[in-house]
């Protein structure tokens, strides 16, 4: 059974740093892709960034570019989210899923969801 298991999320002001990891087992194939993503309330869930199982292609939305940095642990299968300068705007629930097209920031290309974590960044 694959399984997708989040950690890290917390509450933070703004300004401030969190690192998310996203750990995967169950799923017996070398090549994937990790995307996280986030849903705020009231809003529709945003493709946040995304990896290749080895780390080497990653995609950003833009409004997390240069501010959040995604990493691939693939001997830990482990798959990290360092979210700098975070604003009160970052605040959602964060899931991170798996899928097998590379760069894809869609819900639609993802078939495996973790749970999700809360981050609220105060002001």
């Amino acid at each position: 059974e694959v399984q997708l298991v989040e950690s890290g999320g917390g509450l933070v002001q703004a300004g401030e740093s969190l690192k998310l990891s996203c750990a995967l087992s169950g799923y017996r194939f070398e090549s994937y892709v990790i995307g996280w993503f986030r849903r705020a309330p009231g809003k529709d869930r945003e493709g946040v960034s995304c990896i290749s199982s080895h780390g080497n292609r990653t995609n950003y939305a833009n409004s997390v570019k240069g501010r959040f940095t995604v990493s691939s642990d693939y001997a830990k299968s482990t798959v990290y989210l360092q979210m700098d300068s975070l604003k009160p705007e970052d605040t959602a629930v964060y899931q991170c899923a798996l899928g097998t097209d590379q760069g894809r920031l869609h819900p639609y290309y993802y078939h495996y969801w973790g749970q999700g974590t809360q981050v609220t960044v105060s002001s």
